[in-house]
């Protein structure tokens, strides 16, 4: 199990216990209802092995002088509903803690299981979700837990919703987005006219969840995920949402979902290590942390 799932920068850091560390990261290789190309339950352990390459400092600053804690990976055999349920489980654990969760898919159901935890220790919050898809079917392929209905489910829950990258959409989710509301950023607006200072629409919730699916890259940059979308964000506009929707807010976890490693292609897996430290990096001096 180490072998394969090592701590996150394992090569760099400490061993650190979960009630020293600010950062829990959380495995969760989930892979039930991937609808195209599969290969997620691998996801969160090529992103822990890659980050062995990662260094510590980040270009700007030092993430993981807050501590990084890598959790056993919860177990994703079973009834989803039952699987969402031991993810709540893991994210209010560190929540009890004082400690803030990141998770990594897996598909983006893992998120459900998260938000339902954010809901009973915070109430509503905001949902900051990057993606190429917007995920808000109410059921997709016979089930309300698939990855197609992840933000329906948010919405659900009574959270409030920004979008950015968004470029597939069926019928009823442009409808949805419209009646609802669910505020957006969509990647054809941001290839257009570039990202806007006032990204966050104003009244936003100032405690967040950040979801970020790795399909909202280009898949020029992330060609290993299961439903690419040509027209992605690119590497640093990626990084001007994060830092923008993180600044001066409470992040109280985020995950990284829908990594698919491709074998013998090493650059996505590293690119996803990079992401998750480097959206620890904004966290930690932009936002207000616990």
């Amino acid at each position: 199990m180490q072998e394969r799932y090592p701590r996150f920068l394992e090569s760099e850091i400490d061993d650190l216990g979960p009630e020293e560390a600010l950062f829990h990261v959380i495995p969760v290789p989930l892979e039930q209802t991937v609808s195209y190309g599969g290969g997620t339950g691998e996801g969160p352990s090529a992103i822990l092995r890659a980050s062995s390459q990662l260094e510590v400092y980040d270009g700007v600053s030092n993430p993981s002088e807050h501590g990084i804690w890598t959790a056993a990976p919860v177990a994703t055999d079973g009834a989803l509903d039952e699987v969402v349920a031991r993810i709540e489980v893991a994210v209010s654990r560190s929540f009890n803690l004082g400690k803030m969760p990141v998770l990594l898919g897996g598909e983006h159901t893992v998120t459900v299981g998260a938000l339902a935890a954010c809901k009973k220790a915070f109430g509503e919050i905001g949902v900051v979700q990057i993606d190429a898809h917007a995920d808000l079917r109410d059921r997709y392929e016979g089930t309300p837990y698939s990855h197609a209905c992840v933000m329906k489910r948010a919405c659900d829950m009574g959270h409030t919703v920004f979008q950015a990258g968004i470029r597939s959409l069926s019928l009823p989710e442009v409808a949805f987005r419209e009646s609802h509301p669910v505020h957006h950023l969509d990647a054809r607006e941001i290839a257009k006219n570039g990202i806007p200072e006032d990204l966050i629409p104003e009244g936003f919730p100032d405690r967040i969840w950040l979801t970020f699916d790795v399909d909202g890259l280009d898949p020029s940059i992330m060609p290993a995920t299961g439903t690419p979308e040509p027209g992605g964000l690119s590497w640093y506009q990626a990084h001007e949402i994060i830092e923008q929707a993180v600044t001066g807010r409470q992040v109280v976890g985020f995950d990284v979902v829908e990594l698919a490693p491709i074998k013998g292609l090493h650059f996505p897996d590293f690119a996803a290590a990079r992401l998750v430290y480097d959206i620890l990096g904004f966290i930690s001096r932009k936002a207000i942390l616990p």
